[in-house]
């Protein structure tokens, strides 16, 4: 998933300012969620579970990243599209899709935002691993927004 970023970052970075902020929050997401599943290149002990803290500053982020998602790029993508039409398709096409990943990581959160010692942390690692298959089909999708707004503005 790392690899993906730099190459959106490659493909797009620099040519607005709002979507080299939105790939970089990707980015800091995604460093953060490799940490936490123990994907190189950080190791974990997977007999043992993440400490509270980071499984929290994760949750944060990820909250902080499908907000902005959704209150600062994807209307603002399709606006800036909207004059052929495409935004409008591509959003009746893309956003149910990316709406379910909101709901799976905002249940995530729920989850896990605040730990306490009597919580059932049985499944965190399945957990997690549904979550980043649900992330990776979001920047899929996002991507291809990006790419609607770079070809027909940028």
């Amino acid at each position: 998933m790392l690899t993906k970023v730099e190459q959106a970052e490659d493909q797009w970075g620099g040519a607005h300012h709002a979507i080299d902020t939105w790939l970089e929050g990707r980015r800091k997401l995604l460093v953060q969620y490799c940490e936490l599943a123990g994907l190189p290149p950080f190791e974990r002990d997977h007999t043992a579970l993440p400490a509270n803290e980071a499984i929290e500053t994760f949750c944060e982020l990820l909250v902080d990243y499908v907000s902005a998602g959704h209150f600062e790029f994807y209307d603002r993508i399709v606006q800036n599209t909207e004059g052929n039409g495409m935004g409008k398709a591509l959003a009746e096409e893309v956003y149910p899709r990316i709406s379910d990943t909101t709901d799976q990581a905002l249940s995530f959160n729920d989850h896990y935002a605040q730990i306490d010692k009597d919580q059932d942390m049985q499944n965190f690692d399945q957990h997690l691993s549904s979550l980043g298959q649900a992330m990776e089909e979001r920047f899929e999708l996002e991507d291809r927004l990006i790419q609607t707004l770079y070809k027909e503005h940028l």
